[in-house]
């Protein structure tokens, strides 16, 4: 059983579709997209996707990340979400590259519990570079 985690906290996944790779998926169906897929490859079918659900195969594979940034700059407006080695101190990252929220193991949950989750959801008041460009936070967010 899977833990999704997003600035709300820890809760059991409330998904009730089914998930496809990429090259199953058709219209009304959430996608499994490995780290190594092309978002490219997705161009013209967003609008008809409601949930994509990226793999982090280990925690130190940051593809994930660009891949989260590059399906929101295509238009993706749906569910976006990080599954597997995803660890606490990456959650503010996960967020701001434009996943809605991170799906963890169990296991993963009690080596990390809610509350060092929770320390990284203000992820919008702890953003080093807009500060750094001289914008605030929410005008970073609105971007």
């Amino acid at each position: 059983m899977s833990i999704i985690v997003s600035d709300a906290g820890f809760a059991q996944d409330d998904w009730e579709g089914d998930f496809a790779a990429l090259n199953d998926a058709h219209p009304g169906v959430a996608i499994d997209l490995a780290s190594s897929n092309d978002p490219n490859e997705l161009a013209g079918r967003l609008d008809d996707t409601p949930m994509i659900r990226v793999d982090f195969p280990n925690f130190a594979d940051g593809r994930g990340f660009t891949i989260a940034r590059q399906l929101r700059l295509m238009g993706f407006k749906g569910r976006l979400r990080a599954r597997g080695h995803v660890i606490a101190d990456q959650y503010a990252m996960a967020r701001r590259a434009g996943f809605d929220e991170i799906e963890i193991s169990e296991d993963l949950a009690k080596r990390q519990p809610e509350d060092q989750w929770m320390f990284r959801a203000d992820w919008r008041a702890h953003d080093y570079q807009s500060r750094l460009r001289g914008a605030s936070a929410s005008e970073f967010a609105a971007e």
